[in-house]
């Protein structure tokens, strides 16, 4: 499914962590953990691509990735959101994705007046419409209350049973079976910096 081999990552010219390496197969979870500012969010955008690695290789299925930012347009209604994306990606059905984060009674209500809470549903609900086995999530349960993270929780459990599988860096227990990354162990030694660097850190 997807493979990391010693993969280096950093930003404004500094390395933050470095010799990551996992295997992840169907119906695997992945469990990023580690302190505030070490890297996590950095680590995840270069599994994705959106930031080349400083190192290393990656291997394996496209992912969907669900950042902080919710990729919701706010002048559209949540149907409209999904129905988007599923468009996008090809695969045509949201009555699942609606049903399971309890979007229903929301459907015909535009996305920027929704709360916070009910945003990131609809940010999470994005991640079933887009037909991909591979899902990455950074902070994914920011904004849920009780009910809505336990709901998360069972949302990745089908998926995960379903041969998906899924990188979550989280600061809570989801209960489900998964393994642990503590990038606080990949941890880069500091490396001195000029000027120029620093304007961007």
């Amino acid at each position: 499914m997807f493979r990391a081999d010693g993969i280096s990552v950093g930003r404004g010219g500094i390395t933050l962590l470095n010799g990551i390496s996992f295997d992840l197969k169907a119906g695997q979870a992945l469990i990023v953990t580690g302190p505030n500012g070490i890297g996590k969010t950095t680590l995840l955008r270069a599994l994705v691509g959106l930031q080349p690695a400083l190192s290393g290789s990656l291997i394996g299925e496209d992912p969907a990735y669900a950042g902080h930012a919710d990729a919701i347009k706010a002048t559209l209604t949540v149907s409209e959101n999904l129905t988007f994306w599923s468009q996008i990606f090809g695969t045509n059905d949201i009555e699942a994705a609606i049903q399971a984060f309890d979007l229903g009674s929301l459907r015909d209500r535009l996305a920027g007046k929704l709360s916070a809470g009910q945003r990131r549903r609809l940010g999470l609900a994005r991640m079933m419409v887009t037909g991909r086995k591979l899902w990455v999530m950074d902070e994914p349960t920011v904004s849920l209350d009780a009910a809505s993270v336990d709901r998360f929780a069972h949302v990745i459990q089908n998926h995960l049973a379903a041969g998906g599988a899924a990188i979550i860096a989280t600061h809570l227990d989801l209960g489900i079976k998964a393994k642990s990354l503590d990038v606080s162990t990949h941890k880069a030694a500091p490396t001195a910096t000029n000027g120029f660097e620093e304007a961007f850190l």
